[in-house]
């Protein structure tokens, strides 16, 4: 199987050409965790296929690192684009790509020394809890959650997939990676959900840490960004645009008047070759 590794901003994936491979649906789980394998395979936090799409231009489908299949992934659907783009199975830009929570939009920027610059129509956030979806009901925003003694101040956020904004002084000392699974798999999530703490360090701009409920600490989330800047901008901390500091570097996000989140970033890849599978 030939196989690009790309990243966004320090979040990885192994990118295949499914449309004349045709994998088999049941061994896409076991596939995604096997090559995503740090030590035994090539290593990514996801697993992103190419298949034919009915309704866009190309499908996108995203196998976590844990086997699960992910609802939709911000700096994979960058790194999406370009390979579809490079290895020739579209030269449409903007790039139609239909995801499990609809299709996308997807326009592809210069390359500058193999970096491109690529803006994504991300949607409308959801803000009632059903939609997030988080239990009880009503809006999504400062819902308290409990976690071994200590209450977190959650906001949800829908972007096709289920973020928890949290808000603190410094993200630095959060203890991440005791409290980040925890908060992922909270009862108050039925369907788990990506977490990230939050810091203000400017006018119109933020810091994140980055937990996300199917590949654990990640250097960055796309859609987590895009989440954090909605609650951000709810919250009155940033006026709809943000620019946005991830472990992996930094992204631009604005959310427009029309409702829609646009995200812009780059995309790079590493390096292509060929895995055994069979």
């Amino acid at each position: 199987m030939k196989f690009a590794k790309m990243h966004g901003l320090g979040n990885d994936f192994v990118l295949v050409d499914d449309t004349a491979l045709a994998l088999r649906e049941e061994e896409l789980p076991e596939l995604g965790r096997r090559v995503c394998d740090r030590h035994f395979g090539i290593g990514a936090d996801g697993l992103i296929l190419v298949q034919p799409s009915g309704v866009a231009d190309v499908r996108m489908r995203v196998i976590n690192s844990d086997a699960t299949e992910a609802d939709m992934c911000g700096n994979g659907i960058r790194c999406f684009a370009v390979f579809v783009r490079t290895r020739g199975i579209s030269d449409a830009n903007p790039l139609r790509v239909e995801t499990r929570p609809g299709v996308m939009v997807v326009k592809i920027g210069e390359d500058t020394a193999g970096i491109y610059n690529v803006r994504v129509d991300m949607g409308v956030p959801r803000l009632e809890r059903a939609d997030v979806p988080m239990t009880g009901e009503g809006s999504a925003m400062n819902v308290p959650v409990q976690v071994n003694g200590e209450e977190f101040v959650v906001t949800g956020v829908s972007m096709g997939n289920p973020h928890g904004v949290i808000f603190v002084d410094d993200v630095e000392a959060i203890d991440l990676a005791r409290v980040g699974p925890l908060l992922c798999r909270h009862p108050v999530f039925p369907k788990k959900a990506n977490i990230h703490f939050v810091q203000r360090i400017g006018t119109d701009e933020l810091k994140m840490r980055v937990c996300e409920r199917g590949a654990g600490i990640t250097m960055a989330c796309g859609t987590g960004a895009c989440a954090v800047t909605v609650a951000s901008t709810l919250h009155g901390y940033v006026n709809r645009k943000a620019k946005v500091h991830l472990p992996g570097g930094t992204l631009m996000i604005e959310w427009a008047e029309d409702g829609h989140v646009f995200m812009t970033g780059p995309a790079v890849e590493v390096f292509e070759g060929d895995i055994e599978i069979a």
